[in-house]
């Protein structure tokens, strides 16, 4: 039977300590191997949280499997900051161009719970709620009533 182990590494920078080394070395696999090809998947995630899940069959072949950041460090890498702000309400910590967001939502599409590009790209822009990010110029929740309006209905064709 398959043995999966899943975690999460800084993209591009996984090593063989916690928490890949101690959940891998009982499989009798070469850790070092598995943190390489994962370093190599992960690459253009650097310095983002990456899920990743590794799956060793009984012939201690492992196959590795990366998901998609989570939408609040796609969000902070496009905006360049490293932290959300203390204060999200008052404080603001970049500013999300609303093509950026576009992209994060047909990136993180599959995993959300839209049916259509316009409610993932309202996903995305209430995640700027929490961490102080502004999108075009505007507060998140003006940004989601302009989309509710149909102000931005050009870029948000399917």
């Amino acid at each position: 039977m398959a043995e999966v182990v899943e975690v999460l590494v800084s993209g591009g920078k996984a090593t063989a300590g916690p928490p890949l080394g101690p959940a891998l070395g009982p499989l009798g696999i070469n850790v070092k191997a598995v943190v390489d090809e994962i370093n190599k998947k992960t690459a253009e995630f650097n310095g983002m949280q990456v899920p990743v899940t590794v799956t060793v069959d009984d012939k201690k072949n492992f196959t590795v499997d990366v998901g998609i950041p989570p939408t609040t460090a796609l969000v902070m890498k496009e905006v360049g900051t490293a932290k959300g702000a203390a204060e999200p309400n008052t404080q603001n910590v970049g500013n999300l161009p609303l093509e950026a967001a576009v992209r994060i939502a047909r990136m993180k599409f599959d995993n959300m719970l839209s049916y259509e590009l316009k409610s993932a790209v309202k996903e995305v822009v209430g995640t700027c709620v929490s961490i102080g990010v502004t999108v075009e110029g505007l507060k998140p929740k003006e940004m989601i009533q302009a989309i509710n309006s149909g102000v931005y209905d050009n870029v948000l064709v399917e």
